[in-house]
């Protein structure tokens, strides 16, 4: 079955950019008619949906953040990276990547922003 892995620094200082990568196993993400979001739970906060990536490379971001946002994919390597550039206090979150549709997500990967 399709996993999703979350793998990148959990402590970033302000005004840093984030980078973040999904490692998907079990599937191609080159293939189907699927889209492979980036989404973040700040602490005591609801999902916030960041952006997405299609099967075809077309790229879809949350206009609250789309001119700080960059989601690219590595075929070769089966995996796609999101980031995020002049990160503040207020991007922490836990970062989860997820193939929303199928409800198959990551474990999610927390994000510190602070100095």
């Amino acid at each position: 079955q399709v996993q999703l892995q979350e793998s990148g620094p959990g402590l970033v200082e302000p005004s840093q950019t984030l980078s973040l990568t999904c490692t998907v196993s079990g599937g191609s993400i080159t293939t189907g008619n699927y889209a492979w979001s980036w989404i973040r739970q700040p602490p005591g906060k609801g999902l916030e949906w960041i952006g997405r990536i299609t099967s075809s490379g077309v790229t879809y971001y949350s206009p609250s953040l789309k001119s700080r946002t960059s989601i690219s994919r590595d075929t070769a390597k089966n995996r796609f990276t999101l980031q995020l550039i002049s990160m503040t206090p207020e991007d922490t979150a836990v970062y989860y990547c997820a193939r929303v549709s199928d409800f198959i997500w990551g474990q999610g990967t927390q994000v510190t922003v602070s100095s």
